[in-house]
């Protein structure tokens, strides 16, 4: 999607995407090797009951989803971060997740001219409605010689 697409309001439904327990453990065996992401048998007798996804893989996921869907052929070269991020509910193997994104803000720079910057709330629940993932990011989108539709006068 190009930025002008982009509109404030918009939502947009990605999805689905799923996991299962291997990919859980290899993940969190290289990025965040917590017991309860690692160790299915302990991770059973632990207070979440039963093996969970690392947050970060979580994120990982959903951002998969955007740059498939939503980033790829866009104007996108990157973003300075996250406002928040929380993981209401954790991530199992096999879960079917769906994402829901929706645009807060879109505007062209007041200080550079070619540059779009792109605020938005990621949501992703799992089969149940739960939410597993809610962040809002902001991107940034390279204008130079693009429509520069939202808020561009």
């Amino acid at each position: 999607m190009k930025f002008a697409e982009l509109t404030e309001g918009r939502r947009i439904t990605l999805g689905p995407i799923a996991t299962d327990a291997q990919e859980v453990v290899d993940f969190a065996r290289k990025y965040d090797p917590q017991w309860f992401h690692t160790d299915p048998e302990k991770a059973g007798a632990g207070p979440w009951g039963g093996l969970i996804a690392s947050g970060w893989q979580t994120c990982g996921m959903a951002m998969r989803l955007v740059c498939d869907h939503v980033l790829a052929g866009s104007e996108s070269f990157g973003s300075p971060g996250l406002n928040y991020v929380r993981w209401p509910n954790p991530v199992r193997p096999g879960d079917q997740l769906m994402l829901e994104v929706t645009v807060k803000e879109a505007r062209v720079s007041k200080s550079k001219a070619a540059l779009g910057i792109v605020r938005w709330q990621w949501v992703l629940r799992n089969q149940n409605g739960k939410q597993v993932l809610d962040l809002e990011a902001v991107s940034l989108f390279n204008l130079d010689g693009q429509d520069r539709a939202p808020g561009d006068d």
